[in-house]
């Protein structure tokens, strides 16, 4: 649509202020994303430092717990006799708390001689081959060990170890406690609990052992190694030594890290936010910014287009009404004669040529009528001539004679059918056909239709079959519905390739309403067809040619004859173009219909369904 010089300046302004406004919404969404990465990535750095802290406080507490207990085990010359040793773990509740995997004691050499809880075949295993055992031995102070695998539990653990010492500071023994990680995790619990509900993750990694201490998901009942190399981006730049940056965890979902160090174990905490989460506060305030720019903009383009388009809407209308008037023949819709003098005058000379066209369309009208009306009568009497001379009445023709006449009465009967199409029409058309409805029986239509279009079948080498369920008398007109009737399957017919079969089939639709579809096994209605498949003078084309001969009245009159009867008209293609008329009521449930089974004739089956 070309436009105005008021419209395409109304047009630049519109666009120039959405342009300006998506670069100022584009900036302050940039910088409000920069702002609040910096700002989060520094508060991510003191909360991954203070739930390190928070970690290696609790871990420091169950040590000295350890190493408090461990001076209660001896007389500072001997451990304690086995009966005082077992006593005395059993009265540390406290303790246990910190270790609910266990409490050890084991001799000089790091051989088990008591536990708290009973591990089949652990009291007398050596462990002074493990790398914890042979530091303690070594400095003679508590120490915590890397994840390890239990030698007898098979279950992952970390392992606290405080000498027992005498007065003289020689080895008495040693006191361990233990932690499964498949039961017991490394974090607090409240830590766990508040990082779920934020939506925050851990990593606690073993750079010695390349082991994950917690790998932030379900406590595993195995020691996890940590990903290889380019599996997971977090692990990798939690071990390149960034202590706080922007990068992805194993699915792939960006994540803001940041990293520090347990240094009395060299272990790397590692804490992790969804970026998505991080910039949630910025995008929440960029939308209510947006959404009020936005209504402001839109409310000042809508202004500018109302303004510059008031006097363009009547044109608009005009054409609109014009091409409903290409596409509808019968639609005279006058146009309102208002607004500024040019379009005033317009409107004025648009209704002044509907008007014409309304009467050219009525004069057009009434001399097709009047033709095929007066057409209609000596047809009549030359078809019924034919008939006679056909009939033999007038003795037997030579047989050229009789094939010519044959022929003109095939012709005749042809034009008087258009003749009464074109008279059918009109009365549709100028709403004088009247229906005359009375109780019918639905099955002796479709046989008679059936029965007067198979000579046209033969023609065609197409076999017609009525395929039916039992159904009610129903109340409507018979010869409207025989006309729709003999339209569909004549139609059918010519659409259908030679050997080919037209189906007749009637059924219960829905509980009010009956069905009736003809089927052909032609190539189907082509889709952009379709759309005029009911309209007055449309036939679909066949490669070049045309598919059929006719006036194209027949499927637009059964549309009008099936409306004013209230019902519904439609198509759909499968195997084959499938046209269906739906009709509502019936006169009464227990007038059903037999299913045909039997010949209309001796030549001629009825198919049924199977």
């Amino acid at each position: 649509m070309r436009l105005s010089l008021k419209g395409r300046i109304a047009l630049i302004i519109m666009t120039g202020a959405v342009l300006t406004v998506v670069a100022v919404l584009l900036t302050v969404y940039h910088s409000l994303v920069d702002d609040l990465e910096q700002l989060h990535r520094q508060r991510q750095a003191e909360e991954t430092v203070r739930a390190a802290e928070q970690v290696e406080q609790v871990l420091a507490l169950r040590l000295n717990a350890l190493e408090s207990f461990s001076a209660q085990l001896s007389n500072g010359l001997n451990l304690d006799p086995m009966s005082q040793l077992l006593t005395k773990m059993e009265r540390q509740r406290h303790l246990r708390r910190f270790f609910p995997d266990g409490l050890m004691v084991f001799d000089s050499n790091g051989t088990a001689i008591a536990e708290s809880t009973l591990v089949p075949g652990r009291v007398g295993t050596n462990y002074a081959d493990r790398p914890h055992f042979k530091r303690l031995f070594t400095t003679r102070k508590p120490v915590i060990s890397h994840p390890i695998i239990g030698r007898t539990t098979g279950a992952p653990l970390v392992s606290f170890l405080s000498p027992i010492l005498s007065d003289d500071g020689d080895l008495l023994g040693i006191l361990g406690g233990v932690i499964n990680l498949a039961q017991t995790s490394i974090l607090p619990k409240r830590r766990l609990a508040d990082a779920l509900r934020e939506g925050v993750t851990f990593r606690i990694l073993d750079t010695d052992n390349l082991v994950y201490v917690y790998n932030g998901a379900d406590l595993s009942s195995e020691l996890q190694p940590l990903p290889a190399p380019g599996e997971s981006p977090l692990i990798d730049a939690a071990l390149s030594g960034f202590n706080i940056g922007i990068t992805q965890d194993e699915n792939r979902q960006q994540m803001v890290f940041a990293t520090t160090h347990l240094e009395q174990l060299r272990w790397v905490f590692v804490r992790a936010v969804p970026y998505d989460q991080v910039i949630a506060p910025a995008r929440a305030f960029f939308l209510r910014f947006a959404g009020i720019s936005v209504l402001i903009g839109g409310g000042l383009a809508l202004l500018a287009f109302w303004l510059a388009w008031t006097a363009m809407r009547p044109l608009e209308f005009m054409t609109r009404q014009i091409r409903r008037m290409a596409t509808q023949a019968a639609n005279n819709q006058q146009l309102p004669e208002t607004g500024v003098t040019e379009v005033a005058e317009l409107a004025r000379a648009f209704n002044q040529l509907t008007a014409e066209r309304k009467a050219l369309s009525e004069v057009k009208d009434d001399f097709v009528a009047v033709v095929s009306h007066e057409l209609r009568t000596p047809l009549t009497s030359i078809n019924g001539a034919l008939k006679l001379m056909q009939s033999g009445a007038v003795g037997a023709l030579p047989e050229k004679a009789d094939n010519l006449t044959l022929l003109a009465l095939r012709n005749g009967e042809r034009l008087q059918t258009i003749i009464n199409d074109l008279l059918d029409f009109n009365k549709l058309n100028a709403g004088k056909l009247e229906l005359a409805p009375k109780p019918c029986c639905i099955m002796t239509l479709v046989k008679e239709a059936i029965a007067g279009n198979r000579p046209m079948a033969d023609d065609y080498r197409v076999t017609l079959c009525s395929a039916t369920a039992p159904v009610p008398s129903a109340y409507l007109d018979p010869l409207r519905l025989r006309q729709v009737l003999d339209n569909l399957i004549s139609n059918a017919i010519k659409f259908s390739p030679p050997g080919g079969t037209v189906t007749v089939r009637v059924e219960w639709h829905l509980p009010d309403w009956l069905r009736i579809t003809v089927s052909d096994q032609g190539e189907g209605i082509p889709e952009a067809f379709g759309g005029r498949l009911f309209e007055r003078f449309a036939q679909a084309e066949h490669g070049t040619m045309r598919a059929s001969r006719g006036t194209g009245l027949g499927l637009a009159i059964c549309k009008e004859l099936v409306e004013l009867m209230e019902g519904r008209i439609g198509f759909y293609n499968r195997d084959g173009a499938h046209l269906w008329v739906e009709l509502p009521g019936a006169v009464s449930s227990d007038s059903t219909e037999h299913r045909i089974i039997e010949d209309m004739s001796d030549d001629h089956p009825i198919c049924t369904d199977r």
